[in-house]
């Protein structure tokens, strides 16, 4: 079970790499043109900055989600550690749970809310729903949700090392 484990999350995370970096890489295009416009045409661009400014929210968003995948969001292991090994796993399970009703809460839930609210105001350069851009945030909530649930079956099915 562990490697199918370790295999679907493979899997979620070439996607949003891939999603990171079409991200990334139309903000610098983006930027780049405002840059160009604004200072060798003189006449500046009415809609990169409003484009820039929903990449990035995207992008930083979808990078954390990345980073609750691999263990890299910012975590309090003092608790942890002051717990006896066999116990260990246990502690992650709690604060994982936990994690997990924050971020359903917060960013499911309350993302959800602000897609509703946000479906008739348009962003005011792009004409673009702005529920469109506050899309991302139930978006990195259940993809933040589902690397929680991953790394937490990662660590009670990982096999025992063997002893040689």
């Amino acid at each position: 079970m562990y490697k199918n484990i370790h295999i679907f999350k493979q899997l979620i995370d070439k996607f949003v790499l891939c999603f990171c970096g079409f991200a990334i890489v139309s903000l610098v295009i983006t930027v780049t043109w405002q840059v160009f416009s604004r200072y060798v045409l003189n006449d500046p661009s009415s809609w990169t900055d409003e484009l820039a400014r929903y990449l990035m929210i995207w992008f930083g968003l979808s990078g954390a989600s990345y980073l609750f995948g691999k263990n890299g969001h910012l975590a309090i292991t003092l608790f942890v550690g002051a717990v006896k090994p066999a116990f260990q796993k246990y502690c992650y399970l709690v604060i994982n749970l936990v994690s997990i009703s924050f971020i359903n809460v917060a960013m499911v839930k309350g993302g959800l809310q602000l897609i509703g609210r946000t479906t008739t105001q348009l962003s005011p350069a792009l004409q673009l729903p702005m529920s469109y851009v506050y899309l991302i945030l139930p978006i990195s909530g259940v993809l933040m949700t589902i690397y929680i649930i991953l790394n937490t079956l990662e660590i009670f099915t990982k096999p025992a090392p063997s002893r040689g």
